[in-house]
């Protein structure tokens, strides 16, 4: 059986990492940074020197990583993807834009690889524990083929449509992480002004109507104001952009976006975006 391999061992590529190795499986991976590449070998994965030395014997390749440049590079570059991957398949796991996804999709399918538009929706935290949701979108077979894979990741990897829809939907969670993080900020600013114990108040708003996702898991960030990234303001902004462009290439309106998207603003350019996007309630602070 071919190893999995793995492009992109950062904060959701390693969690990604130690869920297949758990299951079983032998895992390639790279990354440019040497620690990650040693961190992955740690826990019994392979570290390999390149991409293209994972192409070389993997299957199928996972794409996780930061930005659109870098995924088109690893997928279309001269030593990319599609054209070192013949007869196998790439499951590409990071957010991206659905317009990238289209291209990628159509320009391996021409080459002979097989593309998966793979997207998680979950910080590396809940992937790590087995929480969270892969949406797929590409041909149905090749879907079935790698579910079972797919499934010792997360649970549920759900087939939502062509490749490019994966990702569209993807956006729309993340616009409703953004909405709902800067939700929780304010509302636990609120909480604060009005002298209440913030600790009671996170447990019965967390048993209330008012009770979300993201009200668990940045709530108590947002409380003790210590905002270790499990999703990096930085990065998350990148998504905000892409949000964005999805809603302005499909004639829908966010206003809601548009507000939080200037708070997060606000919170990157004071300097915080290497931290957890609840960093969000400084933002709040200075307003």
């Amino acid at each position: 059986m071919a190893p999995v391999g793995i492009i992109g061992l950062g904060l959701l590529g390693s969690a990604v990492a130690g869920r297949v190795r758990a299951a079983g499986r032998d895992v390639l991976g790279h990354d440019v940074v040497a620690d990650r590449q040693r961190a992955l070998e740690a826990i019994g994965g392979r570290a390999a020197a390149s991409a293209a030395a994972v192409a070389e014997t993997a299957d199928p390749i996972c794409v996780v990583l930061p930005s659109l440049a870098a995924v088109e590079e690893v997928i279309l570059g001269p030593r990319g993807l599609a054209a070192t991957a013949h007869g196998r398949t790439v499951v590409q796991m990071s957010t991206i834009s659905p317009t990238l996804t289209e291209r990628l999709a159509r320009e391996c399918t021409s080459r002979g690889v097989d593309f998966l538009d793979c997207p998680i929706s979950g910080t590396s935290g809940m992937v790590a524990r087995g929480d969270g949701i892969i949406f797929v979108g590409g041909d149905r077979a090749v879907y079935e083929r790698w579910r079972p894979l797919l499934e010792t990741i997360l649970p549920r990897a759900v087939h939502v449509g062509i490749a490019g829809q994966a990702m569209v939907l993807k956006l729309v969670a993340n616009l409703l992480v953004a909405v709902h993080s800067a939700a929780a900020a304010e509302a636990l600013s609120m909480v604060e002004r009005a002298g209440l114990d913030v600790s009671q108040a996170l447990e019965l708003l967390g048993s209330s109507a008012a009770t979300s996702r993201m009200l668990q898991i940045r709530g108590p960030l947002i409380a003790k104001r210590d905002f270790p990234a499990q999703m990096k303001l930085d990065l998350f902004m990148k998504d905000l952009h892409l949000i964005q462009e999805a809603a302005g290439r499909l004639d829908a309106p966010v206003p809601l976006t548009d507000v939080a998207e200037r708070l997060y603003a606000a919170a990157q350019a004071a300097g915080h975006g290497g931290e957890d996007l609840a960093v969000v309630v400084t933002a709040l602070a200075r307003r």
